[in-house]
């Protein structure tokens, strides 16, 4: 008999479970064109309310709720500061460019954070020659950080920066639940700081599609045309947004079951001798080193013979995603293939 996969290249790889499909083909639908979605409405205000905002704006990605907040809140010409891992900078097809027609100012941070003198410091000079230093973006949990968490007294410090500068502050939220669990925080502190953030509902709260973007009503009436303009407006989406109230409902507090067992893969690795160094698992991602024996994509490759499914991000390193699909017990195979090899 085959053995089931265990696939740990992304959180984004996780399907709707029984009760998540049941309530989405249970949703009420309508045109959400015309906002008249009762389920896509109910997920707007439900998510805005949970982090104090105003507004909400159900999009397909986070990729599109980062893209339409950058493009409401800067001008063609000015730039955005944020560090040289993120997200919205790596990963979005050079999207604040082709949006937006805004430069970038990259930050060398810790783990893909930065702190409140490194955007002061960042900020141009009011001078002809440099475009307008007008948002500040962050990203938590930090994906390639490892997962790793701001302390939010720091983004505090970082806001003080942008009221001092007239600069707006943006959150890519893709896994902002996981570092609200993990740092035991509330939404609402960071709606009190974050003119806007981007909350992903298709990673480990397990929804299949989605994102909400939230902030004040007049953001958020802007961020509705844009979204228009990106080809964004959906019609009877009330069957997807369904999905993600049922995970906001139920999916978040599970999430320090993804980080328990993402520490314990950890202490497996520790263990080997082809693992180099690993950055500090502080949520559901690993990302580790592979030297000696191995290569990243050999280990990565002998994994795979045995159905675990990860991914190498580099020639030498792996990166490793626990989420709502795997089990105990594929982390207790995980492990035992681990301490094979």
């Amino acid at each position: 008999m085959k053995q089931a996969t265990i696939d740990f290249r992304s959180d984004t790889v996780t399907c709707p479970s029984k009760s998540m499909l049941e309530t989405m083909f249970s949703a009420p639908l309508g045109d959400d064109v015309f906002g008249e979605d009762p389920s896509v409405n109910r997920l707007e205000s439900i998510t805005a309310e949970l982090f104090g905002k105003e507004a909400g704006l159900f999009c397909a990605s986070g990729t599109m709720t980062n893209q339409i907040a950058i493009k409401v809140h800067t001008q063609p010409g000015d730039e955005v500061i944020c560090d040289k891992l993120s997200h919205i900078y790596q990963y979005e097809g050079g999207g604040i460019a082709f949006n937006s027609g805004c430069s970038v100012r990259l930050i060398e941070g810790d783990r893909g954070r930065i702190t409140a003198e490194q955007v002061k410091v960042s900020i141009n000079p009011t001078d002809i020659h440099k475009p307008l230093s007008t948002l500040v973006s962050l990203e938590n949990t930090a994906n390639r950080g490892g997962g790793s968490c701001y302390d939010f007294s720091e983004i505090e410090r970082i806001k003080q920066v942008c009221l001092q500068n007239n600069m707006k502050l943006h959150l890519d939220g893709a896994r902002l639940f996981n570092a609200i669990v993990a740092k035991n925080e509330t939404p609402q502190q960071y709606g009190t700081v974050f003119d806007s953030i981007s909350v992903c509902l298709s990673k480990g709260l397990g929804a299949p599609v989605g994102s909400v973007l939230v902030g004040n009503t007049a953001f958020i009436q802007k961020a509705r045309r844009i979204r228009k303009v990106f080809g964004g407006g959906m019609r009877q989406a009330g069957i997807l947004a369904a999905a993600g109230i049922y995970a906001l409902e139920n999916n978040i507090t599970r999430l320090k079951e993804d980080h328990q067992y993402a520490n314990l893969i950890a202490q497996a690795l520790l263990e080997k001798d082809f693992t180099g160094e690993m950055l500090p698992v502080e949520t559901n991602i690993i990302i580790f080193e592979v030297k000696g024996r191995f290569t990243a994509k050999q280990l990565s490759e002998k994994l795979k013979e045995n159905n675990i499914i990860t991914i190498a991000i580099s020639p030498t390193q792996i990166r490793i995603v626990v989420h709502l699909d795997i089990t105990k017990e594929m982390v207790e195979k995980t492990i035992q293939i681990i301490q094979t090899l």
